[in-house]
């Protein structure tokens, strides 16, 4: 058995470009958030996140300002997968790595942004580091990280804690420069039907939602898993955004996809030692020995 999990976990690294997932590093403080936040479980399980992660990526493209931004400042036509990759590691590092961790990398983040600016196609200026950009691109994601641990990992998650959830997010957000962040899910709700006029589908999205679902799985063990991930994010986008996409589905094929992503996911969790749970029980123990 334990061949077969570090096999598993071995994909996994394929396809997020991580270090060893059951490893733990030595730290010296839980960094932004800690053991008992509602970030730390909701980012916590693996599945749940690629498929809100996937999802997040159709959804941000949907505002021209986050779409003239991979259409003119990155390699999206070959380099989608790393985009992916690299998205994974800032959300691993902000939520479980340390207060220094967290704080290197949205500087890291920072910089990048300051070389992200341009016209978009009608002349008006856009640039990464506009904090309405910003907000945007964070509820996107962040949104659908949470609908995804609903849906595939614990649909009883607390109203409370949805709202924590959203309130302890918000902090990485405001520290990259976004504003009027929303901190509940009733803000979130209100902020995405104001924003809704604001977005568009057009030739440009198309190829880059193209660029996405095209990607190469790391290895031919990982493309089944990797195309029901991708089904999974296109069912998990709202009504409207799919309409905008064009990814109506028949209604037939969704219990399948959603029973399909809940089986992978209960296989990854047994396979993989990095649970939010793990993590916080490493961890408790870690600093129970510093402290003692």
């Amino acid at each position: 058995m334990p061949d077969l999990r570090q096999a598993i976990a071995g994909q996994i690294r394929q396809l997020v470009g991580a270090g060893n997932p059951g490893r733990e590093r030595v730290r010296t403080d839980f960094g932004l958030f800690g053991p008992g936040s509602a970030c730390w479980k909701v980012h916590g399980d693996f599945t749940s996140m690629m498929v809100g992660g996937i999802a997040a990526l159709f959804l941000q493209m949907l505002h021209p300002g986050a779409l003239a931004g991979v259409w003119d400042h990155s390699n999206f036509r070959q380099d989608m997968s790393g985009r992916l990759r690299r998205t994974a590691r800032f959300i691993a590092g902000t939520t479980y790595g340390s207060t220094a961790e967290a704080e290197a990398l949205i500087a890291h983040v920072g910089q990048i942004h300051d070389r992200v600016a341009g016209v978009l196609p009608d002349g008006t200026a856009y640039s990464a580091n506009d904090p309405d950009l910003l907000t945007w691109v964070h509820v996107a994601e962040v949104s659908c990280f949470l609908a995804a641990y609903l849906r595939y990992k614990d649909p009883a998650f607390p109203p409370a804690e949805q709202d924590r959830y959203y309130a302890e997010v918000a902090i990485v957000a405001e520290k990259l420069g976004a504003t009027d962040v929303p901190k509940s899910r009733a803000a979130v709700q209100a902020y995405l039907r104001a924003i809704r006029p604001q977005l568009r589908y057009d030739h440009r999205t198309r190829e880059v939602a193209r660029a996405l679902i095209s990607q190469r799985a790391p290895s031919p063990a990982a493309a089944p898993f990797l195309a029901l991930m991708f089904e999974a994010a296109r069912d998990l986008l709202p009504d409207w955004a799919q309409r905008l996409h064009g990814f109506r589905a028949p209604p037939a094929g969704r219990p399948a996809v959603r029973l399909g992503v809940k089986g992978i996911g209960r296989v990854f969790r047994w396979a993989l030692t990095n649970s939010a749970e793990a993590r916080a029980r490493r961890r408790a123990a870690e600093l129970g020995a510093q402290r003692a």
